[in-house]
């Protein structure tokens, strides 16, 4: 399967699990939320004190399964990871990527102002996955 077939599929969906490597090599699942940018970039966020942000600190590979709502359709996207610095500050530019991020997935936030403290004290950071490689099946 191509990348490009891949990615228009998840573009329908949301919802996915990321997958990273554990530091024994074993596989370590996540559900996650995701967006994909205008250039193929799927975005995540994820705060600084999960297993799979170490992990991918570690070994930048993740893949991410994303699946049809009756489970007879999937893709899985294999890809190099890069993460923003963990939001330190309401106004740094970790937060102002996951404002952009939090729009492109819900619009507007009801309270900015809260939604910046929150990133701050969730350590939250802006996880992006460059496509590699994609496999599935997604029927015809």
């Amino acid at each position: 399967m191509d990348i490009a077939r891949a990615l228009e599929f998840a573009r329908g969906h949301r919802q996915g699990v990321l997958t990273t490597l554990k530091r024994d090599g074993r596989p370590q699942l996540s559900n996650i939320v995701y967006s994909i940018d205008g250039d193929d970039a799927i975005e995540i966020s994820v705060t600084g004190d999960r297993a799979k942000t170490a992990n991918l600190r570690r070994d930048p590979r993740a893949s991410l399964h994303v699946t049809s709502d009756d489970f007879r359709a999937y893709c899985v996207i294999e890809a190099d990871a890069t993460m923003t610095d963990e939001a330190a500050a309401p106004d740094d530019a970790t937060v102002d990527a996951l404002v952009e991020w939090y729009r492109a997935m819900s619009g507007e936030h009801p309270d900015w102002d809260d939604y910046r403290r929150a990133m701050v004290d969730e350590r939250r950071l802006l996880l992006t996955l460059s496509p590699t490689h994609a496999y599935g099946m997604l029927g015809r």
